[in-house]
């Protein structure tokens, strides 16, 4: 098992959250520091924990890494870049246009697009100014930008002409006001990215369905770019080495099948495969650990003790006494939202409720293992892609009159962002809410807090300053006030017990505080320190959660349920009813 080759200057690291980017970036850059070369690590993620995996405080210049010499790392801040960026578009509007337009258009500022576009300014600026990283021989970027904003931003369109216009449909146009003079610089990023002799993208992934899937997804953005020079690194491949315990046996089971079905486009490229780290991936030993898998292990700690949260059993109870209202899960992508949303409505529909379940998961596993087995559960699917057809069509459709086939072409590609998506598919949630005024609405894949807030802006803007209702359906404008209202709506927050998820789940939540609500609980899930593992490693990694188990349930969570790793998957009755146990 071996890091990620670094034959280019530049190396970009991306994937989806929590499949170990950080570590992977910080891994790699510590070995090529040891081999004697100068390495600068940069981090754009705004939820960044790089401090924390290499024990330096930095800042937004190099700062060097103690007792690794030749390796320095800066994070660059996007939130304080995006609020700065907001500031200079809102500011020669401020007492000019009223209250409910600046509110709108600071909402259009407030999303993860203007965070990822002021993320993309901020290191085009070290890509493209040689002195900026002239004494380093590797440059390496944790977190690289999507393939949906490195083709908005360079996309040819007349900028200037087209965001002066009104589309009638969200958009993540609004951080893009301002940029054009940025767009040779961008230019010339994108060309860099895609030039094989400078730049590097590795593809880091669990090994894991879910994770592998986006992976791909990502392969396919990116080559459509012509960005040609990518590998693919598996991250924390776990091998059972001590036979008959079932948890190891069976996480070793699902990293062969989730491997054996690798998609093809991901087969072809280069690949490393990085071992399961039982510390974790804090502190430069660990590290090293990663480029060095062979080295002892140091011996387990002395076993720790804490008082774990109550099982998920216990909000399903709290949640029967109230009677009816909507349930909402919500977090990043391969926490288990999607199981969690289905284990709780099974266990309402037992207990005699009438549930509505309704599922994005775009294999339906779940909607089909349960749909039409257990009286008072109905399980309806809501197509993503059908829906963001739909919204896609409406908004072009609105804006045909009064763009020109540039503008339009721009307004396409805008539609294709991760905002759109979440947007249409708020609609079909919300053509589903009512019935949570006499029984139970579960939904699964909830729309953010900047997305209510998006909603809720664009309205007040109608009806301010076009004095109109717009085109927002009825069924949204009843359903934001009833998100705010916790007698109707809880929210269930999602994550797993690790750095890199627990910091998102927390940006998240303050998301959520900014649209006006307050989650109902967070559910931890996949604890192997609950478990009941015996595997020694799996036993020394269960360790490594408490911190942030005790940090979620001691500091951010109102409420608190912990779910162990369970050896058979949570899909169908039998494995949905274990995540309530």
């Amino acid at each position: 098992m071996t890091l990620p080759q670094a034959r280019t200057r530049y190396l970009f690291f991306t994937g989806k959250g929590g499949v170990g980017k950080t570590s992977l970036s910080c891994a790699t850059g510590l070995a090529l520091a040891d081999a004697g070369r100068q390495v600068l690590i940069v981090s754009t993620d705004p939820a960044s924990n790089l401090d924390e995996v290499l024990g330096t405080q930095l800042g937004d210049t190099p700062t060097a890494i103690p007792e690794a010499p030749g390796l320095f790392a800066l994070n660059i801040d996007p939130e304080a870049a995006a609020a700065a960026y907001r500031e200079r578009m809102l500011a020669p509007y401020r007492g000019i246009l009223p209250q409910a337009a600046l509110q709108s258009m600071a909402e259009q500022f407030s999303g993860a697009c203007t965070v990822e576009i002021a993320a993309f300014d901020e290191f085009s600026k070290l890509l493209g100014d040689a002195a900026a990283t002239a004494g380093f021989d590797h440059v390496i970027f944790d977190t690289a930008p999507t393939g949906h904003t490195l083709r908005l931003l360079t996309l040819p369109s007349a900028w200037n002409e087209f965001i002066s216009s009104s589309t009638g449909g969200a958009s993540c146009l609004g951080p893009l006001a301002g940029l054009e003079k940025q767009k040779a610089l961008y230019a010339a990023t994108v060309a860099r990215l895609a030039n094989p002799d400078e730049t590097t993208v590795v593809l880091v992934s669990r090994p894991e369905t879910s994770a592998l899937r986006e992976a791909e997804r990502s392969r396919r953005e990116l080559s459509e770019l012509g960005v040609s020079n990518l590998q693919l690194a598996i991250n924390g491949l776990f091998i059972a080495n001590q036979p008959g315990d079932r948890i190891a046996n069976a996480m070793a089971e699902r990293a062969r099948s989730a491997l054996a079905s690798l998609p093809d486009g991901l087969a072809t490229l280069p690949s490393s495969r990085i071992g399961f780290l039982p510390l974790g991936t804090v502190g430069l030993a660990a590290l090293r650990l990663m480029a060095n898998p062979d080295t002892p292990l140091p011996p387990p700690p002395v076993a720790a003790t804490t008082l774990l949260p109550a099982s998920l059993h216990s909000l399903v109870d709290d949640l029967l006494a109230v009677g009816h209202g909507v349930v909402m899960t919500m977090g990043k992508g391969g926490v288990g939202k999607t199981s969690v949303a289905a284990a709780i409505a099974l266990a309402l529909a037992e207990a005699g409720g009438k549930v509505v379940l309704s599922t994005t998961d775009p294999a339906a596993h779940v909607a089909a293992a349960i749909d039409g087995v257990i009286p008072g559960l109905t399980v309806t699917r809501i197509d993503p892609a059908d829906e963001v057809a739909q919204y896609t069509q409406d908004v072009l459709g609105k804006a045909a009159g009064h763009l020109d086939a540039a503008g339009q072409a721009l307004l396409a590609e805008d539609l294709r962002s991760p905002c759109t998506e979440e947007i249409a598919v708020f609609r079909a949630f919300a053509r589903t809410v009512d019935a949570g005024q006499d029984g139970f609405v579960v939904l699964d894949t909830a729309p953010t807090g900047h997305t209510i807030l998006l909603l809720d802006a664009a309205e007040a803007y109608h009806r301010e300053v076009m004095r109109t209702q717009g085109d927002m359906p009825a069924a949204v404008r009843q359903l934001l006030p009833r998100l705010r209202d916790p007698a109707y709506t809880r929210v269930l927050i999602v994550t797993l017990p690790e750095a890199t998820p627990v910091h998102e789940a927390e940006r998240l939540q303050g998301d959520l505080a900014r649209a006006g609500i307050t989650p109902y609980a967070w559910v931890i899930n996949q604890s192997l320190l609950a478990s009941g593992t015996s595997d020694a490693l799996l036993q020394q990694r269960g360790a490594y959660e408490i911190p942030y188990i005790r940090r979620v349930a001691d500091e951010l969570a109102p409420r608190c349920a912990l779910i162990p790793w369970l050896a058979i998957a949570p899909v169908g009755q039998t494995g949905l009813q274990q995540l309530l146990r």
